[in-house]
């Protein structure tokens, strides 16, 4: 975009110039605060939410998600009204949201009626600001919190009516042509996944040799298998670790995402804290490096693998591997594929989200006991 000819400086923390000819306006000039309650009414108004994505009608029907119950308390949303939430606004992923539709939303969140300004224009700026927290000169308190007051006394930079429609015309034109690439790119990267999770399947339960002579498994959960291979009693690959939490331990954390990684390191990657258990520390286990683990998640994500020492939750079951047997890398792909996690659902007719796995469900699936040399050719083929 061209620059302008001119520029004025403002006293803003978050902007340090705008054009000569845009104003500095105060936001109570836009703004007016509503502050109606549905009341007992609240069966009459649909639910809403502020998303990144907007906002957005809610089923309070479906089930999914923590209601209240009752929505008295809840304030009345008109379209076109804005929503801000003004509280704990590092933390919120859009604090900032113009409604189409009339409803209803948390009475902690401000709504606002808003007049004399490009609603569009209005919103696109403050969700840039959003976007990088740069409100954060007006935070007080722990819990990041702008005063209504102080919010409708803050400026905000306002050109020209017709600027303003130049301006939300092309952003609105850019955002679609990206949000139509990014769509783009979703669907080739969920074919891509699709068939890298159709590579891995097919090398850890056949493997990538080609050519060579099969045999019939013998189990449910696969099909043909080279016929050097053996399948084994799960306990004959790996034992059960029974060790308590040490007294140096450090806490870990299970991640379908990382594996099994310190609760620190957790908290570093996601930014984001996790509980940290300071009560009934002797009821930890004790984690080796090279562990696997059967989560809390296993069920739905597969077994995983220790990258460290530690202590975690004694829910989860550690399995110590046979190394005679067993080469890390290849089983830490095995115990993702697809058609092992299918057998490990296979194991209890009542898994459910949350419900724990047992070493016992685990011992109930035969494993594929193959070379070492062999095992290892699989996973530097997946890894490559």
């Amino acid at each position: 975009m061209k620059r302008y000819p001119a520029y004025q400086k403002t006293e803003l923390p978050w902007l340090k110039e705008v054009p000569v000819t845009w104003q500095l306006i105060r936001n109570k000039q836009f703004l007016t605060e509503r502050k109606e309650f549905v009341g007992k009414d609240a069966s009459k108004y649909p639910l809403l939410s502020l998303t990144k994505q907007g906002v957005i009608l809610r089923d309070v029907s479906s089930g999914k998600g923590k209601f209240p119950k009752e929505f008295d308390s809840y304030k009345v949303v008109e379209p076109s009204n804005a929503i801000f939430c003004l509280f704990d606004m590092d933390e919120t992923p859009r604090t900032i949201g113009i409604s189409k539709y009339r409803g209803m939303i948390t009475g902690a969140y401000d709504v606002f009626e808003l007049s004399n300004i490009n609603s569009r224009f209005f919103y696109y700026y403050y969700a840039s600001l959003d976007d990088k927290k740069d409100l954060k000169p007006l935070y007080t308190g722990l819990r990041k919190t702008i005063g209504v007051e102080t919010f409708l006394h803050a400026k905000m930079p306002v050109p020209s009516k017709e600027e303003q429609q130049q301006i939300v015309l092309y952003l609105d034109t850019k955002t679609a042509q990206i949000d139509c690439a990014i769509r783009g790119y979703e669907r080739l990267v969920a074919l891509l996944e699709e068939r890298k999770t159709a590579v891995i399947n097919e090398a850890v339960t056949k493997g990538v040799r080609r050519g060579i002579v099969t045999k019939e498994s013998g189990v449910n959960w696969l099909d043909k298998i080279p016929q050097h291979w053996e399948m084994r009693y799960a306990k004959q690959l790996f034992a059960l670790r029974r060790d308590k939490a040490r007294e140096d331990d450090e806490q870990l954390t299970s991640s379908q995402k990382y594996g099994i990684i310190s609760q620190q390191e957790f908290m570093e990657r996601e930014g984001r804290r996790v509980t940290v258990v300071l009560k009934g520390e002797d009821i930890l286990k004790h984690v080796e490096a090279g562990d696997f683990v059967i989560s809390m998640r296993s069920f739905q994500g597969g077994l995983e693998y220790s990258h460290v020492s530690g202590k975690i939750s004694s829910a989860y079951v550690m399995l110590i591997p046979n190394h005679d047997l067993v080469y890390d890398r290849y089983f830490r792909w095995l115990f993702k594929s697809e058609s092992y996690i299918r057998a490990l659902q296979g194991t209890s007719d009542l898994i459910r989200d949350g419900q724990a796995l047992r070493y016992a469900n685990f011992a109930k699936v035969y494993l594929p006991c193959i070379p070492l040399n062999e095992q290892k050719e699989i996973a530097d083929y997946i890894d490559t």
